[in-house]
């Protein structure tokens, strides 16, 4: 086992504008969320990872930075976050910043400098190029609809935006800008904090030339000429020796598009790049040919293969991160589970089979609580920069079906997750005294945190168990996985070993039971069981060869 802190700890992430407003603006803020790091403590989590709260003109939600080394107005102050880091780390809990760093926001010092003339000397921290035959430089969309490239007025040239026009990409081929972005990242661990959330880590390397994506369409997706690009790993070699090698932190880069093999060179062993990477395979069961908005049913073998494959891969190569949802993901319960008459049982099956996998398990704010995907009914309820600019380019000027649109964003939108945090049954789910930036989930009444923590038997107390029991366990953490009941087609069940013990993990992913019959090697009649989603009630014979609807069930055999 080559232990560390990181791999035994358990993270919870924070989106800030929804967490809990303080002062009655309606948005979020640091002080906010030092007013509930009691309740985090008592959840047990060891890690908060929070969303941005740097200086922002906030286009796409503060992932647009225009100072790294400030924060946000809306958010507080630097004495604030000072104030936070303190308290975390009074309560033994650590904060890992979001480090977005491939790209900055257009109202950074830099890109203001960069347009004003093509010899200035920030010019090269960006990725500028003349236009080819009247159109842009190539044929590459954004992640957020349209065309990557932005023509800019002042010197005549387009630059690169992968995300929104108010996000141009930074060029890492220039060492001066790489230098500053080391300092800066620098700055912040002098000051005291545990790690980096690496947005798009994996785009910061272009391919040489910036090629257009085949096949001769005006507007195409270029992933593969910016995805795990040729430098990326030199970079991040360079990083972790100038800055992340000479602290004791813990590194997650957001890598969209990388396999495992890419996973075993950015979290490798030797640890010369980071400690682990979000992978999105599981993320792109429901995404159609046509991609994220074209919805179609996940089914259970898939969720089996790629969640197996990451095992396997990454077993003894490199370690896993583990999460079903996040800010930019719809809630884990009306995704994977059942978010109406099983949301309570569901929202547990689905924490167990996540949290006994090998890796390091992130919960999203709510998600503890079960909190479900919102159904606004007008698209002006919503906020998110993807969800507009996807309505815009296929329904008000490409005709498609409004309601169809809406059902997809029912289903995968952004602003699912981004609703605030359901705290209590007070007016907007005491969130805040003013009107919350965001509508507040209709359904707050019956899911809200004072319900919850009153209730012994509810979701947020299992997540506490589930947490307890990862400290208790050391197989819970370093136990090797192996997948059983493969072709089982309402059942994922999993083992895993250390040394002369052995977890089993059941969990019913249907709202029907199931029997299944285990491998002849397992008995559980003298297995204990550790943890379950269902109460037992004294004398009741549960039946060891049958799951209820969403039933989990974890067994140590010794």
């Amino acid at each position: 086992m080559d232990k560390k802190w990181w791999k035994e700890s358990v993270v919870y992430q924070i989106y800030p504008r929804s967490f809990m407003d303080s002062n009655g603006d309606g948005i979020g803020d640091i002080r906010g969320i030092i007013s509930k790091l009691d309740y985090l403590k008592d959840l047990g989590v060891d890690v908060v990872w929070l969303s941005p709260v740097y200086k922002s003109p906030n286009d796409d939600n503060g992932y647009d930075i225009s100072d790294y080394q400030n924060i946000m107005d809306e958010f507080g102050t630097m004495e604030d976050l000072d104030e936070l880091l303190k308290q975390l780390h009074e309560r033994g809990m650590k904060l890992m910043m979001d480090l977005v760093v491939n790209h900055s926001s257009d109202e950074h010092q830099w890109f203001v400098e960069a347009r004003k003339s093509k010899d200035n000397p920030y010019r090269d921290y960006y990725i500028w190029r003349p236009g080819k035959d009247g159109r842009e430089p190539n044929n590459w969309t954004s992640f957020f609809s349209g065309s990557a490239w932005e023509y800019d007025e002042v010197t005549g040239e387009y630059y690169l935006h992968l995300f929104s026009k108010k996000q141009p990409d930074l060029n890492w081929e220039n060492p001066e800008l790489r230098k500053e972005i080391y300092d800066m990242m620098k700055w912040w661990l002098d000051k005291g904090i545990d790690g980096f959330r690496m947005d798009v880590i994996n785009l910061i390397s272009k391919a040489e030339g910036l090629p257009s994506a085949p096949g001769g369409k005006r507007y195409d997706w270029g992933g593969d000429y910016f995805m795990n690009g040729p430098r990326v790993h030199e970079y991040l070699q360079e990083m972790n020796r100038e800055v992340l090698s000479k602290f004791d932190i813990m590194t997650v880069g957001e890598c969209p598009g990388a396999s495992t093999s890419d996973a075993v060179k950015y979290a490798n062993n030797e640890g010369t790049e980071l400690n682990m990477i979000f992978t999105f395979e599981h993320m792109d069961l429901d995404s159609g040919p046509d991609g994220k908005w074209n919805v179609k049913p996940w089914k259970l073998r898939d969720l089996k293969e790629v969640m197996s494959k990451w095992q396997y891969k990454l077993e003894g190569n490199g370690w896993n991160s583990l999460y079903l949802n996040n800010h930019d993901q719809p809630r884990m319960v009306s995704r994977f589970g059942n978010d109406k008459e099983y949301r309570v049982e569901s929202a547990k099956m689905l924490a167990t089979f996540l949290h006994m996998m090998k890796g390091t398990p992130y919960i999203y704010q709510g998600e503890e609580l079960g909190m479900t995907n919102v159904h606004f009914e007008n698209i002006e309820d919503y906020n998110d920069i993807e969800i507009h600019n996807m309505y815009r380019e296929k329904v008000l000027e490409g005709g498609e079906d409004h309601s169809e649109i809406m059902d997809a964003i029912y289903v995968k939108g952004r602003d699912n997750a981004r609703t605030p945090v359901q705290w209590d049954s007070s007016p907007n789910a005491g969130f805040t005294t003013g009107t919350p930036w965001l509508k507040v989930n209709p359904n707050f009444q019956k899911i809200n945190a004072a319900k919850a923590t009153a209730d012994s038997d509810s979701i947020y107390y299992y997540y506490q168990k589930l947490i307890n029991l990862r400290k208790q366990y050391d197989i819970i953490v370093y136990g090797k996985y192996d997948l059983i009941l493969e072709e089982h087609e309402q059942i994922f069940a999993y083992t895993r070993v250390l040394e002369n013990k052995k977890l089993v993990v059941l969990t019913n992913f249907t709202g029907e039971s199931a029997a299944f019959n285990l491998p002849e090697d397992i008995h559980l009649e003298s297995a204990e069981l550790i943890i379950g989603n269902y109460q037992v009630r004294e004398g009741e014979m549960v039946d060891l060869s049958k799951l209820k609807p969403y039933e989990a069930r974890v067994y140590l055999l010794k």
